[in-house]
């Protein structure tokens, strides 16, 4: 599941961030308002969690603009404020969902389960198909050709990221980050050898390489 997390407090944000791509999904964490209210807009993500108490736009307020602009994405509030108040005034700001701090995180990821479930999620899109590759978004494995790519974690999410930006150069820096939730450079080279493992999967058997290196640039993914 593709996650914006929106929570100014570091260390709530890192927990989250890492607890959540610990279960495999992709996360992207933003700790100011407005800029969340932008990366919501223009990005597709499939939940939002959403702090209330938010530097530059708060809460409701980003709440209120997703849904007047009949953006759907369903949204958990994760807040401090948990007064019945407090609780019907997310509600009815459009919240799928509200949870008061502190929290547990196994109930967290119970709730995301129980809004996966619901009719609505079952619209989303459950594919990503580029060229002659297809991603199956459920099983996360991949179809080429008509044969079956089976693929660990980490590159479900490497070969997805890629083919929601095709033709898009990707550099190093921004696949730590999209892909592991790295913000520094741990000179390793856990990218290097997870593009040549996704390589030997979903190129290597085949003519064509969809998956090319722009030498002292990054790589991009060609339908």
């Amino acid at each position: 599941m593709k996650i914006l997390v929106v929570e100014d407090d570091p260390e709530t944000g890192d927990y989250l961030r890492k607890g959540l791509l610990g279960e495999g999904h992709a996360v992207d964490l933003v700790a100011e308002g407005r800029e969340a209210l932008a990366q919501a807009t223009l990005h597709g993500y499939e939940l939002i969690i959403l702090d209330r108490m938010m530097p530059g736009l708060d809460g409701l307020s980003i709440l209120r603009a997703l849904r007047a602009a009949q953006i759907r994405t369903p949204v958990i509030l994760l807040t401090a404020m948990g007064n019945v108040e407090d609780r019907v005034a997310g509600l009815r700001a459009g919240a799928d969902d509200y949870m008061v701090k502190p929290f547990a995180f196994v109930e967290l990821l119970a709730r995301m389960d129980t809004i996966s479930r619901r009719p609505v999620l079952k619209e989303e899109v459950t594919q990503l198909t580029v060229g002659d590759l297809t991603l199956d978004l459920l099983a996360r494995e991949a179809w080429r050709e008509g044969r079956r790519i089976e693929l660990q974690p980490r590159e479900f999410l490497l070969l997805r990221h890629f083919m929601e930006r095709p033709g898009r150069v990707q550099t190093r820096t921004i696949l730590l980050e999209a892909v592991w939730g790295i913000h520094f450079d741990p000179r390793t080279s856990v990218v290097e050898t997870h593009i040549s493992r996704l390589r030997s999967k979903i190129d290597k058997p085949f003519a064509k390489a969809h998956l090319q290196t722009l030498h002292g640039v990054g790589y991009v993914f060609q339908p």
